[in-house]
């Protein structure tokens, strides 16, 4: 369903209290909010943390990834990321949202008119915190999230918990779903921006994490009977209609945020080789959905860059390669901020079947994923696509290699998944970029930020002597 998200400001959300001879009170700062509307909250959380990350996954996801490249500006693109410039500092963003998060749930768990939030807060919290990790790998996490009342300096948990007990993923992706279930007031659920205040979405939402998360963790971890399970039963996102998205718009301020920087930021990124090659070689008609031929083509040609470029003595002539599409700029309507979808659900279940963890036809959900993908991106499906070079198990191809290219194609915008996805699997295969800051490595992890070791010095130290050194080349745990 369209959404047509509206700004909303925190600060117009406060509640006041006269004053009174006490002294407490006489010194308590009327413009400081002390309780916030968790209807207000939520739409502010889904908002805030889907905007940013789409910016992020754009111009630093992206890279990484290399849908695309940068052609200035670019030492995150070489692999620098300890030097974040127009993005790659996704690390304030999981934690501001997160925190926010932590208010709706503690509201909702205290006050009983609040209730009916629980569920989706729990929710929302294993999606961020797995995002979190599956980036940085250990993180501050238990500890985390409620400066106020708790300690400045959390502890870093182990992915490895975080994932698995009591108040981790998948426990609470479990007690949110049974949050849910057990709610029977009639008082809805507002502010919801993903769903419109449908608690049955948002059970699906929760058991199409599951999938991707027991998926993520599968060498680690024999999750054959929960997937079956889940995928016996149905009950999680299966068409684009259910998608956990919201819209952006044509107009500012809610526009995808590309469409409001100067054409100087936006003229920074162009088709990456990588992504060129592939969608060429399967004869992918996204290519112009995504992209734009290259301004000096004679025939409506597309040109891809290699990655990672030495921009301080390298030329190069932008009118030589494919910029996004309309989609990223002129037409942002047609953008979604993407939290989980149809398409990469069936992805997963295809890996699962391919991989023999749950018993299910995987040439099935591989061509029921990429025509929900073409129709994501608004793309027409050639009727020979699945006939051709994309056909499943085609040539002899590698069927797993085939299911990761195609969630790695349809992942553009949320590129941090489909850099995880690579690191995970090893497919689609990446180039060795340019001219590389990382000794010609691939990264495997993000890096902790440098205000980490700043204001937590004491526990970051003990994260980063396990990271050598906070090194992105130093794999995350199920990544191991």
């Amino acid at each position: 369903m369209k959404k047509i998200i509206y700004t909303i400001s925190i600060l117009s959300l406060i509640f006041t209290t006269s004053c009174t001879k006490d002294f407490e009170d006489i010194n308590t700062n009327p413009n400081s909010p002390s309780s916030v509307q968790p209807s207000l909250l939520l739409r502010q959380v889904i908002y805030d943390f889907g905007e940013n990350m789409s910016y992020e996954g754009f111009v630093a996801g992206d890279l990484l990834a290399q849908h695309r490249t940068a052609l200035d500006f670019n030492l995150f693109d070489r692999h620098a990321l300890k030097s974040p410039q127009l993005g790659g500092n996704p690390w304030p963003i999981f934690y501001t949202n997160l925190r926010d998060n932590e208010i709706i749930l503690k509201q909702a768990q205290n006050i009983e008119t609040f209730a009916v939030y629980e569920g989706p807060a729990l929710i929302l919290k294993a999606y961020m915190a797995a995002g979190l990790t599956d980036l940085f790998g250990d993180v501050p996490y238990f500890e985390a999230f409620n400066g106020v009342e708790g300690t400045v300096t959390p502890a870093y948990d182990l992915q490895e918990d975080i994932y698995l007990n009591d108040n981790g993923i998948l426990d609470n992706l479990d007690k949110g779903i049974a949050a849910i279930e057990a709610y029977s007031d009639a008082i809805p659920l507002e502010g919801d921006i993903l769903f419109n205040g449908d608690l049955d979405a948002w059970v699906k939402f929760a058991n199409a994490l599951k999938i991707k998360h027991l998926l993520r963790i599968s060498d680690k971890i024999n999750v054959s009977n929960e997937l079956q399970t889940l995928y016996d039963e149905g009950n999680y996102i299966t068409s684009n209609s259910e998608n956990a998205i919201f819209n952006f718009t044509n107009t500012d301020p809610n526009s995808f945020r590309l469409a409001q920087l100067r054409i100087g930021d936006f003229n920074n990124f162009v088709l990456s080789e990588t992504m060129e090659d592939i969608l060429i070689n399967l004869n992918d008609t996204r290519i112009s959905s995504l992209f734009r031929p290259f301004s000096n083509s004679t025939a409506n040609e597309y040109n891809g860059l290699l990655n990672g470029i030495d921009a301080s003595s390298t030329s190069i002539a932008l009118a030589d390669y494919s910029l996004a599409s309309t989609a990223f700029r002129e037409d942002t309507s047609t953008l979604d901020a993407n939290f989980i979808t149809a398409w990469e659900v069936q992805f997963a279940l295809a890996e699962a079947a391919a991989k023999n963890i749950i018993s299910a036809d995987a040439q099935t959900l591989y061509n029921n994923g990429v025509t929900l993908a073409f129709e994501y991106w608004n793309t027409e499906l050639p009727s020979n696509y699945l006939n051709g070079p994309a056909a499943y198990n085609a040539f002899g191809s590698n069927p797993i290699e085939q299911i990761l290219t195609q969630k790695w194609i349809a992942n553009v915008i949320n590129g941090y998944e489909g850099w995880i996805e690579y690191r995970r699997t090893g497919f689609p295969e990446l180039r060795t970029i340019s001219a590389s800051l990382n000794n010609d490595i691939i990264p495997v992890r993000m890096p902790y930020p440098a205000e980490e070791e700043a204001l937590n010095f004491e526990n970051y130290s003990v994260a980063a002597a396990a990271t050598d050194n906070n090194s992105i080349n130093v794999p995350v745990w199920w990544n191991e």
